[in-house]
């Protein structure tokens, strides 16, 4: 007798039902495994279970029980045999080595770079005063205006300060500090080139007007001293005429006794009154200097560095129109 429909139903439904909850619960109690977990550690239990029936036979040749037995009779040769097959973490590989191997190239290796030539050429070291030397007669030493074992005891800035006060009642006086590092590119460009010539604006009246004009003047450098340098100026028009017996109407004085210590060089000078120079004039005429010898760090450097080399040099390509434009720049 058949069951009736509803009845089939019924247990079609019970039954696709718990298949389903079976599925389900096998479904949560699935675990998910690392291949790289399997594969380093499933290894050592295949390897002996495909040699165990040599390992049994070796074990039973030398009068062990079990492989367990034959394992601690060569442990001490199993770990020996590992210790070789493992990689020394000490040893560095090709790719981080810092020594390099020699090569096998049979061209030579490539030179160095060229190094480049620097703006300007390394420092001089600042001079040392010998106490014992004597200055040559008729210049005056930096102990002649200061007293310079206090001076060294002070900073820079109060250094500066009493320097300027020392000269300041003199009307016709020229003073100044200059860092040693400025000081010592000028020098060095001085002593390559030792005279030269500056231009003076100079207003020149004409029957039509007054115009702009410039006067010429020469200026010498002299080293009488480790710790002393001088600077001359002279009308240009003066010394074509009397050469060296011309006399000069500026004259300044640099003294480095302080370079080393302080880093400071004292610049002392003054005007000849009635030599056609005024004290402002001779300012311009010590900033000119300073711009023209290398004091500047302008784009123009370059080109009043080449006008001292042509002068010094004689070259027919030097040109007092070149100079003038250059002095019109430090305006």
């Amino acid at each position: 007798m058949n069951p009736p429909r509803s009845q089939v139903l019924l247990l079609r439904h019970f039954f696709g039902t718990r298949e389903k909850c079976v599925r389900l619960n096998q479904r949560r109690w699935a675990q998910v495994h690392d291949v790289r977990f399997l594969a380093t550690h499933r290894q050592p239990d295949r390897i002996l279970e495909k040699y165990k029936e040599k390992l049994d036979r070796k074990a039973k040749e030398q009068g062990l029980n079990n492989v367990n037995e034959l394992k601690e009779v060569y442990k001490e040769k199993i770990q020996s045999l590992k210790k070789k097959a493992t990689i020394d973490p000490s040893i560095s590989s090709p790719t981080t080595s810092t020594t390099s191997t020699p090569s096998t190239s049979p061209f030579p290796p490539p030179p160095p770079p060229p190094r480049l030539p620097s703006k300007h050429p390394p420092l001089p070291p600042p001079p040392q005063p010998s106490p014992t030397t004597k200055p040559p007669p008729g210049i005056k030493t930096l102990s002649s205006f200061i007293d310079v074992p206090k001076t060294l005891s002070l900073p820079p800035r109060e250094i500066e300060y009493i320097w300027r006060l020392r000269h300041a009642p003199h009307p016709t006086s020229l003073c100044a500090t200059i860092p040693y590092s400025t000081y010592a590119r000028i020098e060095t460009t001085a002593r390559a080139h030792p005279q030269f010539i500056l231009p003076l604006p100079r207003d020149q009246r004409t029957s039509g007007g007054v115009e702009s004009g410039a006067e010429i003047h020469f200026l010498q450098w002299t080293f009488p001293s480790s710790t002393t340098t001088t600077v001359l100026f002279t009308h240009l028009a003066e010394y074509k005429l009397r050469g060296e017996y011309s006399q000069p109407h500026t004259t300044v004085t640099h003294h480095l006794d302080l370079a080393g210590p302080k880093g400071l060089v004292l610049l002392q000078g003054s005007v000849v009154e009635g030599r056609g120079v005024s004290v402002e004039e001779g300012r311009w005429l010590l900033m000119c200097l300073q711009k023209f010898y290398g004091g500047g760090e302008e784009s123009g450097e370059g080109k009043r560095r080449r006008l001292l080399e042509r002068f010094s040099q004689g070259d027919g390509g030097f040109r007092v129109e070149e100079l003038l434009e250059e002095a019109e720049k430090i305006v």
